[in-house]
């Protein structure tokens, strides 16, 4: 598998050169959005010290979040009095959150949600400013007050949420691997991976789960997740583990990759925020309430389909919230 040179096809809809253009971009600068409010370097108010995490025992459903609200608390009317929302993103990540190279501008579906949460809050979808920061960066991101939210395909789990805390969850993943075409690798618990390297960004769940391999898999770690396809491409690693969401995304970007074996956990993404930013917990969870609200019509449905519905994940709903108070 090692040498394998990457190869390109017509149906590619990202470029090689774009590829690798985003992979070498910095990953931790100001993003400014498309409006006059978000010019400039995003500075955040200093955050008070964080509320205690959820007790240990309802992390048997760590996804369920606070019950929606509109009401204004200081989270919020900090981001109001600064006039723009500051937002934690990723720009690697094709179909989520990536910069067309056509266009200079992020796109993709955490991107919609953001702008979703921004005029919700401050009347226009533009009056955000994004923060494009490295996976292993959300949650020092979050609680130095650098950002206000973080919609990055970041997965809620019982860790996470003692650090952080979380909207209800907007999107449903699963780990799953990416390989070559062809390659001997085909699943994560068939015995497939023994001996080989496998890549994944730093502080991911995947990295998480490949610990538990212990030796018998080399593990590869990278900032962001776009590095794990390029060192994929240059033969550097066998494969690539992370949620299938993603993978697909990457599998778009470079046709002679595809996902292999099955998901093989089930996670949900969600909006994370400082743990003393209940307000603005509540008020994102009033905001997903009304972007998952119309069905097929719904502004989640039409941004799945714009972005995500070519990589066949077979999801046809959000994700029903739950909450625990």
């Amino acid at each position: 598998m090692r040498g394998r040179k990457p190869t390109t096809t017509g149906a590619t809809k990202v470029t090689r050169a774009a590829v690798w253009a985003t992979a070498t971009a910095l990953a931790a600068f100001a993003l400014p959005g498309t409006g006059a409010a978000a010019r400039g370097t995003p500075q955040a108010a200093p955050v008070p010290a964080a509320v205690p995490a959820p007790p240990a025992a309802e992390c048997a459903a760590p996804e369920a979040s606070l019950r929606p609200s509109t009401a204004d608390g200081p989270a919020v009317r900090r981001i109001k009095e600064r006039g723009r929302l500051i937002a934690g993103v990723d720009q690697n990540s094709y179909r989520w959150g990536y910069r067309d190279p056509a266009s200079g501008r992020l796109n993709g579906f955490d991107i919609d949600l953001v702008r979703a949460i921004a005029k919700s809050l401050l009347g226009d979808p533009n009056k955000v400013a994004f923060l494009a920061i490295p996976t292993n960066q959300r949650i020092p991101a979050l609680k130095s007050g650098k950002v206000d939210i973080v919609a990055r395909t970041m997965t809620i789990n019982c860790s996470r949420i003692k650090e952080v805390a979380f909207s209800t969850a907007y999107f449903e993943a699963g780990q799953q691997l990416l390989a070559p075409k062809g390659s001997p690798v085909t699943g994560f618990d068939d015995g497939s991976l023994t001996g080989h390297t496998v890549c994944a960004a730093s502080g991911s769940t995947a990295e998480t789960a490949l610990a538990k391999k212990g030796r018998s898999v080399r593990v590869t770690t990278v900032p962001n997740q776009l590095d794990c396809l390029v060192r994929l491409q240059l033969g550097q690693v066998d494969a690539v583990l992370t949620d299938n969401a993603l993978a697909a995304g990457q599998a778009a970007q470079d046709p002679s990759v595809g996902l292999v074996g099955k998901p093989f956990t089930t996670e949900y993404y969600g909006v994370a925020m400082n743990h003393d930013s209940t307000d603005l917990v509540r008020r994102v969870n009033a905001v997903l309430d009304d972007y998952r609200r119309g069905g097929a019509d719904s502004p989640w449905m039409v941004s799945y389909r714009k972005w995500l519905d070519r990589a066949n994940l077979g999801i046809t709903a959000p994700p029903e919230p739950t909450y625990r108070d």
